[in-house]
């Protein structure tokens, strides 16, 4: 008789600094290798974890979530806990915070039902978000930027924030928030969507920049969305100042 295989989630958060990304690299380090091999060692199997998202090389992750499949039963995982949540064999910017069963179909990926990402700016230079934000000391014009955060509301199609040749079959997006809030000398552009295209969020934000700096029109902006072309927006904002910050699940997974 074959071993009954159980499903789990983890909770997990991580610095992006010094890893090439999520996903396992054939010769970069990745945060997916990290964790792999820690859990593989403290359960003493083979494990292969599926993420909810491929953040990129540089980026963080307040929370992440992720899923793998074990011979050990749920009580055993339990009595594991103290093992996992110790984090020594994790680095320093990598943090496993939960591990639980969920329904043996529940997809870490597939099955979330939105996706929020925050993303910093720092006007000043400020020691404390070095590697943490993207210091732009130039003068910005926040409300020109607010005006072009709300437009993206009124749009689904998002090609021209998508990076080329990627192996989405849609551009389509169902954006739910897109803002700036300012605190002091940062800038923190807040948005949340179903699902998110390859390098979306920080070409939106490097293009949103382009309004700030008034280098781009609010008009110019709209007219970037409907072309489709991600020739016509801006550069891309540096990896250092996006964060995975929440995602979401239907209730019946768990």
């Amino acid at each position: 008789m074959a071993a009954k295989i159980f499903r789990y989630f983890i909770k997990m958060a991580y610095m992006g600094t010094g890893f090439h990304g999520w996903q396992v690299q054939s010769v970069s380090p990745s945060i997916q290798e990290e964790v792999e091999k820690a859990l593989s060692l403290i359960l003493n199997e083979p494990i292969r974890l599926t993420g909810a998202g491929r953040t990129d090389t540089g980026v963080h992750a307040r929370i992440l979530y992720a899923h793998f499949d074990s011979m050990h039963t749920p009580g055993e995982m339990e009595g594991l806990q103290p093992a996992f949540k110790s984090n020594r064999m994790l680095p320093a910017t990598v943090a496993l915070y939960d591990i639980f069963p969920v329904n043996k179909k529940a997809h870490a990926r597939f099955h979330a039902t939105y996706r929020t990402y925050h993303y910093y700016i720092c006007t000043k230079k400020d020691p404390f978000f070095a590697d943490r934000a993207w210091l732009q000391i130039r003068p910005l014009n926040v409300d020109a930027m607010q005006e072009a955060a709300g437009l993206l509301l009124e749009y689904k199609d998002f090609s021209s924030f998508s990076r080329s040749n990627t192996q989405a079959k849609t551009s389509i997006c169902k954006l739910q928030m897109a803002r700036w809030e300012i605190d002091g000398h940062i800038l923190c552009f807040k948005i949340r969507s179903d699902r998110f295209l390859r390098n979306m969020v920080r070409a939106i934000v490097g293009t949103m920049v382009d309004v700030g700096l008034g280098k781009l029109t609010v008009g110019g902006f709209k007219q970037i969305i409907q072309s489709g072309d991600r020739r016509k927006a801006g550069y891309s904002a540096p990896a250092c100042g996006l964060y995975l910050e929440e995602i979401s699940y239907p209730e019946d997974i768990f």
